[in-house]
């Protein structure tokens, strides 16, 4: 599971700051967790070693409905939230992280869902040198994404309440630099929560019936571009773009299905077709194979507010040189700035293996 860089954080964090209304209320809380790291790469199995453990503090702002998308999607929380992980193994030393996050609420609000995405830095990356055995950080910076399921209650006994439940945090650079093996931590955790307006009472306004009207179809247009470095470690960091052209259909006000087309034009493939030509013989790499590739893919939208979530499914049509399989996978954010333009950050992988963070500009007619 590899997951998104910074801009995320700064693009989620657009979203939640929305106008001021009148029903303000936040809640603080603060969890510690004890874990184990996944063995999801038998490439890290020298790494864990030991139980990492640490702390999550969260901020909240609860959302009763003065927009349509808060009852739509069952008035969630929106907010910000740190985490302090102790990986208890000196090859990987800490990670400190800042994220953007959603809590849903699901069995009579009983159960909390939340999904956070941000930046941690990581205070021992690989270095050749002096930490030559930390594979999985390749880079102080990495992204990083949290789940967290609890049993939640609040404000029991003056503005007090507690939650317990499971944790997930994921590390990743994305293959922004290599190594780039990241870890999972499964954690079990158990904190307190604080209502700072434990007074206040507000009550939910009702959900706002979806108007059904026909939507017509949508014509995209997106560019994209980042930087990253195939997984021979300093090979070198090189640039990319993509072009996109996709139609999408929306099936209601939340959900629209795309077909569209990738043209890829990958720097890093271009030195590793160089490399393996020298270097692996064996593997009938010739120097001037082509380094570009065309993919076709099926997407998903989800429209939140002027956010939304992509995920796309792509094949690749064009391919000339064999790098990680003919199948690939793109998920992300998008954040609308009028009626037709947008930006995007996305994750393209491989299965559960990342190719590169893009970051992107599109219009959609």
């Amino acid at each position: 599971m590899k997951r998104l860089h910074l801009l995320f954080l700064l693009f989620a964090a657009v979203a939640f700051c929305q106008d001021k209304k009148l029903k303000n209320k936040y809640v603080l809380d603060v969890s510690q967790f004890n874990g184990s790291i996944i063995l999801h790469n038998t490439d890290i199995s020298h790494l864990i070693t030991a139980h990492p453990a640490g702390a999550i503090l969260g901020f909240n702002r609860k959302r009763y409905g003065d927009e349509a998308w808060e009852a739509d999607f069952g008035y969630p929380d929106t907010g910000f939230s740190f985490v302090y992980q102790n990986m208890n193994n000196p090859t990987l030393g800490h990670n400190f992280g800042l994220y953007a996050h959603y809590n849903f609420y699901f069995f009579k609000r009983n159960f909390q869902l939340r999904i956070g995405q941000g930046v941690a830095y990581n205070t021992n990356p690989y270095d050749k040198v002096n930490n030559f055995r930390n594979n999985a950080y390749g880079s102080h910076l990495l992204s990083s994404t949290m789940l967290m399921g609890n049993y939640h209650k609040e404000n029991l006994v003056a503005g007090l309440g507690f939650k317990v439940g499971l944790s997930l945090v994921h590390y990743s650079n994305a293959n922004f630099k290599a190594p780039n093996t990241s870890t999972n931590t499964m954690a079990l955790n158990f904190g307190l929560t604080y209502d700072l307006a434990r007074h206040a009472e507000y009550e939910f306004m009702p959900k706002i019936p979806n108007e059904k009207k026909p939507y017509p179809l949508r014509y995209n247009i997106a560019l994209r571009a980042g930087l990253n470095e195939s997984d021979v470690i300093n090979l070198g960091q090189y640039g990319f773009y993509i072009v996109s052209a996709y139609a999408d259909k929306q099936l209601g006000k939340r959900i629209a299905l795309q077909f569209g087309a990738d043209v890829f034009f990958s720097n890093f493939l271009k030195e590793l077709i160089r490399f393996q030509s020298i270097a692996f013989p064996e593997l009938n790499v010739s120097a001037d194979d082509d380094f570009k590739r065309v993919g076709l893919f099926l997407g998903h939208e989800l429209f939140i507010n002027k956010m939304s979530i992509v995920g796309q499914l792509g094949y690749y049509v064009y391919y000339p040189f064999d790098f990680e399989g003919r199948m690939y996978n793109r998920i992300g954010l998008k954040r609308y700035f009028g009626d037709t333009v947008f930006g995007a950050v996305t994750l393209k992988s491989h299965g559960a293996k990342a190719e590169a963070v893009e970051f992107g500009i599109g219009i959609r007619l």
